[in-house]
Order: structure tokens, then C-alpha cells, then sequence
């Protein structure tokens, strides 16, 4: 897979309020955390979950699966953000500012053994 030269790869972020008031809400939002956790998604901070992909048409078929998923009720939006921007952006953790750096980064290439 080619990887996209001018941003170093994508990372697809999904963020999500989904209400957890009755069984059914409860049980909807585990569904979709579920289902983003199976598409190679990881959590990033509660209801804020992203994934890498060398290119940007490597999210095009999981953003349209994460759509035709979605919860009836609640709030839901997709970012897609270049390897550049996401490296770049601002974190603190325990009050502490965390270097750019720091964090989740793109996934080196796989060795088999």
C-alpha cells in the first residue's frame, strides 16, 4: 500500500457522546466502543478513539461502516488527520504538558517471526 507522501499517513479519530441512562443506551454504547475496538481503533481518552492508516482510502471503508453503525441516539463525529497534524497536537496528562511527541505513534512496519 502506497503511503501518502505529502502527510506521513492519516489518523481516522472518533469522538462520541452516546447516553448511558437505561439498559439499552448502556448496552448500544458498549456495541460501538466494541465495534471500533474490532475495526483496529484504540482509546485515546473515554469515547475518543483513533486508528492509523498508511493512506487516507484506508479509513474511507471503516468510516462508512462506523456510519452505518451509529448509535439512534447520541452524538458522533469522524476526524481524519494527517500523521504531521497529529504529532504535532497538544496533550497534558495529570496536569503535566506533554511533549508533542509523546503518545500513540504510527504503527512501525510488521515483523513476523
Amino acid at each position: 500500500m502506497k503511503k501518502d507522501e505529502e502527510s506521513g499517513g492519516m489518523w481516522c479519530v472518533v469522538m462520541f457522546d452516546l447516553p448511558v441512562e437505561t439498559k439499552m443506551e448502556r448496552r448500544a454504547a458498549t456495541q460501538f466502543r466494541d465495534l471500533l475496538l474490532d475495526q483496529g481503533f484504540m482509546m485515546v481518552q473515554f469515547s475518543v478513539y483513533a486508528r492509523y492508516t498508511p493512506t487516507l482510502g484506508g479509513n474511507r471503508s471503516s468510516i462508512e461502516f462506523i456510519k452505518k453503525n451509529i448509535p439512534a441516539k447520541g452524538k458522533v463525529r469522524i476526524l481524519n488527520l494527517s500523521d504531521h497534524q497529529w504529532t504535532q497536537s497538544f496533550h497534558s496528562y495529570d496536569s503535566q504538558i506533554g511533549n508533542p511527541n509523546d503518545g500513540p505513534t504510527a504503527p512501525g512496519a510488521l515483523t513476523l517471526f
